[in-house]
């Protein structure tokens, strides 16, 4: 395996040329396209736009796939059938919805604020299917070549023109597809397009390979890290320290000096509120309170803090004191058992019952140092061999908590190490922010790219063999 510290290599896009002439395109957005290009609408590509069905629960009659927002692959804007719904579709209706290759498919409803609705992918494959009814088939109309046009749908969501024609309605979004459709854009002839097509399938493919590997390498990285972090708090510094069997599954061996301690000898557990409790007539005040979104994996996310109100008499009760450390209930299992010290980013902040606030006994141990245990690969194993697991969730428990099998070094150790590990995972974390800012650039470049030679900005006809 080669050292996840490898250099990492600066972005450096091609330049295209551009093509000899232009004309205006008398579209805002468009200004100029290549001269011989025709400015037409959006809805002449295709020959229809037809909404899905979504048919009956699948009972063992007229079975088939239904292809759903959910299945969109929105990098390669195509259907992923990893995962399909099976629907039972009546068979006239099966006739009159049933799915081509090639046919393109439009999102019509669905969508929010990050991600708005009015995506398009291709349909590519040869299994018998229909479409839900959020998403609308748009056979692709002769003259045009289906892959251009997902590229070129791609640049249309990419520059927002699909927003225009959102109408918002109560918990989703819905797109009026006659509006959208009737947006005006430029088109080359169908021989163009597909060297265009080609070209793209070509260039982007290139680009996914690249980030394929920074996000490798970021995989790579983060092993590092938390073998650094588990070394650590399980071994200590000094690789000639003597070592003593700890008698601990998962754990191993520690330095002789070590103890090993249930958390509950050496800490607090503070449970949290439970919303949605009605109280009688009393002083009540309003506080904010962390919930499960808030402690993320790695971090705290405070941008979005709700507020609760509750009796002055339990605020005693559920309030965060400096030095805490968190941890979620449940979650994925990468993020059970991560653990988040809090250090009073929120005055007078409360959290729900769904976070447990770990309170270290400070004559016993240090936050810092417990965060990093639960951060481990002897943490996460812990909590993962002993969770409550469903699918890709899992979950604890107050109790398994308290019986963490902590190995604890003195206190003066514990600063130490953590100052050590600190200064050293930051190494790390500076190394995995310059990649991803490189995956960030080369999607960046992916999206500019797609934009620029659908919108006739670049010109790749010698680019194509």
């Amino acid at each position: 395996m080669n050292d996840p510290t490898e250099r990492i290599v600066e972005i450096r896009p091609r330049r295209f040329r551009r093509y000899p002439e232009y004309k205006d395109a008398g579209v805002e957005w468009l200004e100029q396209i290549p001269a011989h290009w025709e400015i037409e609408r959006l809805g002449l590509a295709v020959s229809g736009c037809q909404n899905g069905v979504w048919g009956e629960e699948a009972d063992g009659t007229y079975i088939t796939v239904c292809v759903r927002v959910a299945d969109f692959d929105r990098v390669q804007f195509r259907v992923s059938l990893d995962r399909p719904t099976m629907r039972s579709i009546e068979p006239r209706k099966f006739e009159t919805h049933r799915l081509e290759k090639e046919d393109l498919l439009l999102e019509k409803s669905g969508g929010g604020e990050k991600q708005p609705v009015g995506a398009v992918v291709i349909y590519e494959h040869g299994e018998c299917a229909v479409c839900s009814n959020f998403v609308a088939r748009m056979p692709v109309a002769n003259g045009y070549h289906p892959r251009y046009l997902v590229y070129l749908h791609a640049a249309l969501y990419a520059a927002g023109i699909n927003t225009r024609s959102i109408k918002q309605s109560i918990g989703i979004q819905n797109l009026d597809s006659t509006s959208y459709l009737n947006e005006s854009v430029g088109f080359p002839k169908e021989r163009e397009q597909r060297t265009i097509a080609e070209f793209l399938d070509r260039e982007t493919a290139k680009i996914d390979g690249l980030v394929a590997r920074k996000e490798r390498l970021i995989e790579l990285l983060q092993e590092k890290r938390t073998a650094l972090i588990t070394r650590a708090v399980t071994r200590g510094l000094d690789p000639k320290a003597p070592m003593k069997v700890s008698g601990v599954e998962w754990l191993g061996e520690i330095p002789t000096h070590w103890e090993v301690r249930p958390l509950k000898s050496i800490s607090d557990l503070q449970t949290g509120l439970t919303l949605g409790k009605i109280y009688k007539t009393e002083a009540m005040t309003t506080r904010p309170y962390l919930r499960v979104a808030n402690v993320q994996d790695g971090y705290l996310a405070l941008d979005d803090i709700a507020e609760v109100e509750v009796p002055v008499r339990e605020v005693s009760r559920f309030e965060l004191q400096a030095g805490d450390v968190l941890m979620t209930e449940g979650g994925d299992f990468d993020k059970l058992g991560r653990g988040h010290v809090w250090n009073e980013q929120l005055a007078q902040c409360l959290h729900q019952n769904h976070i447990f606030a770990v309170r270290p006994r400070r004559d016993a141990l240090t936050s810092h140092f417990l965060a990093l245990v639960m951060s481990s690969a002897y943490g996460r194993a812990y909590f993962t061999a002993t969770s409550k697991q469903s699918t890709n969730l899992a979950s604890t428990n107050s109790t398994k908590l308290r019986n963490l099998a902590v190995p604890l070094p003195g206190l003066d150790d514990q600063v130490v190490i953590t100052r050590w590990t600190v200064h050293e995972t930051a190494k790390i974390d500076s190394l995995i922010g310059k990649v991803r800012q490189a995956i960030n650039h080369l999607k960046e470049f992916r999206t500019a790219l797609i934009s620029a030679a659908v919108t006739g900005k670049i010109d790749v006809r010698g680019e194509v063999s």
